[in-house]
């Protein structure tokens, strides 16, 4: 298994911010991402709604896979993602927001099949965001 990589990654859920919104309520809630461990993937399967084989990805070896959760609420996974940290960029093989979240918008646009591409402007907009100095 590939080591954790040191950097804090955050991700959005429906808009740009350090948090999960509920939009119904308005409720803001601070998150925590965190390598996936062979155990969460016990809740992570088609039949509670998740779309993709995330055992499948678990298990490669040239991708991680992190999971969003909220800080006080660590059991249930809000989004995955699966990626590589490559020299000049971060592929990301898979993300998907857990089956009762909104739609993820992160800036992404389809490219031919299932493949999502952010481009470098929406690439830049994230890493202003998250990662600051």
């Amino acid at each position: 298994m590939i080591k954790p990589n040191p950097y804090l990654l955050e991700f959005k859920i429906d808009k740009l911010t350090d948090s999960i919104l509920n939009r119904i309520s308005g409720d803001s809630f601070r998150t925590e991402v965190s390598l996936v461990t062979k155990s969460d993937l016990k809740t992570i399967t088609k039949s509670k709604g998740w779309l993709f084989n995330w055992n499948h990805e678990f298990n490669q070896i040239d991708r991680e896979v992190y999971k969003l959760t909220i800080l006080d609420n660590t059991d249930i996974v809000q989004g995955l993602i699966s990626l590589a940290i490559k020299t000049d960029h971060v592929y990301m093989y898979l993300l998907e927001s857990a089956p009762f979240n909104y739609i993820n918008s992160l800036g992404a646009y389809q490219f031919g099949g299932r493949l999502m591409v952010i481009d470098t402007i929406g690439a830049k907009r994230l890493v202003d965001k998250y990662f600051k100095p």
